[in-house]
């Protein structure tokens, strides 16, 4: 599951975590225990996902993306991060856009996305975002025994039970969030 990476608990390195990502788990209190949750460093510049999986041979089918979406209502954004496998892409047009209740969703700019969550472009991870943010998974991450996601930085990745994303502050579970790959969405 974890492929060549070399973890260890993530509480205890925060030189490896984006500082709102390690905020939070200093204040962990989900039902997954915060030693369950791991980092382990990687090369930044393999932080994509398909060069960290080939990199570190670990499968896209544990690998999870965390992505921003935003849209606007009454000249108000509207913005939710989105964790799915990477061997799917959420449904951005349709699912995402009728929960966020707006006419259009699209993805966050980058330099957005980055000024708003503290995290970096490439790293950007669903713990620690901002506390409005509703976080939307797709059922097929948490049913997954462990997936891999981002740090908030490049430089490492994190490990942990699929359901513990479930227990994030605003997390929300969706069925269909996420269309296998190369499907279109309708």
């Amino acid at each position: 599951m974890m492929g060549t990476l070399k973890t260890e608990p993530a509480r205890t390195r925060p030189d490896l975590l984006a500082t709102p990502v390690f905020a939070v788990l200093q204040r962990w209190t989900g039902q997954t225990t915060v030693d369950e949750i791991l980092v382990a460093p990687i090369d930044p510049s393999l932080a994509d996902t398909a060069a960290f999986c080939a990199a570190y041979d670990v499968g896209l089918d544990v690998s999870a993306n965390c992505v921003v979406v935003a849209g606007k209502r009454e000249g108000a954004v509207r913005y939710a991060a989105c964790v799915v496998l990477a061997t799917t892409r959420a449904d951005v047009n349709n699912v995402v856009r009728r929960f966020l209740d707006v006419r259009k969703a699209s993805f966050a700019p980058m330099a957005e996305a980055v000024e708003l969550t503290g995290m970096e472009y490439g790293g950007i991870t669903p713990i620690g975002l901002p506390p409005d943010w509703p976080v939307l998974v797709d059922s097929r991450v948490v049913a997954t025994p462990h997936v891999i996601i981002g740090s908030g930085i490049r430089a490492s990745k994190i490990a942990l039970p699929g359901r513990a994303l479930a227990e994030l502050p605003g997390a929300q579970v969706i069925e269909g969030l996420a269309k296998p790959a190369g499907q279109p969405a309708q």
